[in-house]
């Protein structure tokens, strides 16, 4: 299929084509790379907006069983759902278990949704390097909203703000000092921080526990980008699907104010200036990766090993002769 043939096929909602073409991105042979540049800037004309909302948690939180009951709820709804699911990568071996999508089994079977999971590789945040560029291909292809899941939670993760336009933290009660254990530059971020599992004996817990993050919210410096009232802290129970319909309501009044005062479109072209500057800065460390870079590196560690140049000036031989030109 040539790239003429895979662009309108993908702008038709066709799922196998959407599932080659974020195959295709995601390599990362030099002739793969140019191909889906250009499959990129052809689907780019159309210019279709999805709803992108980045999910980020703590291990164990719940975040595949609130994305299936979150996406459920809004396939019934009649909108079309793309979830991409970003595993994490073995250190060792490099793979991933790719569970993600046996975890969603209802959600799976839904002809409304697409689930993609992605390995993590060693990419910052658990976000894969390619996310970005699978969030637009599903745009093209139609998605009313495209949920990206990462990894975990910590301080590089926040680079999922960088491709969503709505940031959910979802957290569980009874977690402990959380307040404390979560990083002030996450919750900095999030546009709604939900607690899940409120629900059973957990119940009490929950509402204390949204209570104290609501609190904690107030004591952050306002945003110019949040109407009164946000960011907010709710309880929901994916298992219960309790809390969902008023969180997709408060995302839906947010996302509204966003474009109703021109923060939307403003973020989007920062985002856009952001990944600008994160492909030159990869294309530049992709220079060190070639045979004679990686020869000059070990023996520029051999004489510092030695004693016989420190690092700062082994590393500046390096970059004067492997990134000019």
């Amino acid at each position: 299929m040539d790239t003429e043939q895979l662009t309108q096929k993908i702008l038709d909602g066709d799922r196998r084509a959407l599932a080659r073409a974020i195959t295709l991105v995601e390599s990362g042979r030099e002739d793969h790379r140019a191909r889906a540049g250009e499959l990129l800037s052809d689907l780019a004309k159309h210019k279709r907006q999805s709803l992108r909302i980045g999910l980020s948690g703590t291990p164990g939180v719940g975040k595949s069983t609130f994305i299936e009951s979150f996406g459920m709820m809004l396939t019934g709804l009649g909108l079309r759902v793309a979830v991409l699911a970003v595993d994490p990568s073995s250190a060792r071996s490099g793979g991933s278990i790719l569970g993600d999508k046996t975890r969603m089994e209802r959600l799976s079977r839904e002809r409304n949704a697409f689930i993609r999971p992605s390995p993590s590789q060693s990419h910052l945040g658990g976000v894969a390097r390619r996310s970005r560029e699978a969030v637009a291909l599903c745009e093209a292809a139609g998605f009313d909203v495209v949920l990206i899941e990462t990894v975990g939670v910590g301080q590089s993760e926040t680079v999922v703000a960088e491709m969503s336009d709505l940031f959910l933290l979802l957290l569980a009660p009874a977690g402990g000092d959380e307040l404390q254990g979560v990083k002030r530059g996450i919750m900095e971020m999030a546009d709604l921080i939900l607690v899940n599992k409120a629900d059973g004996p957990l119940k009490p817990v929950a509402t204390r526990t949204c209570a104290d993050y609501a609190g904690a919210l107030r004591l952050l410096r306002k945003r110019p980008q949040d109407p009164e009232g946000f960011p907010k802290a709710l309880m929901v129970s994916a298992v219960e699907e309790h809390g969902l319909e008023q969180a997709w309501e408060e995302m839906q009044a947010l996302t509204a104010w966003r474009k109703e005062n021109g923060h939307w479109d403003r973020r989007r072209a920062d985002q856009s200036c952001y990944w600008f500057d994160q492909e030159v800065r990869q294309a530049l460390l992709a220079r060190l990766h070639t045979a004679r870079a990686q020869a000059a590196m070990a023996e520029l560690s051999g004489q510092v090993a030695e004693g016989l140049l420190t690092p700062a000036a082994a590393a500046q031989q390096m970059l004067q002769d492997h990134l000019k030109g």
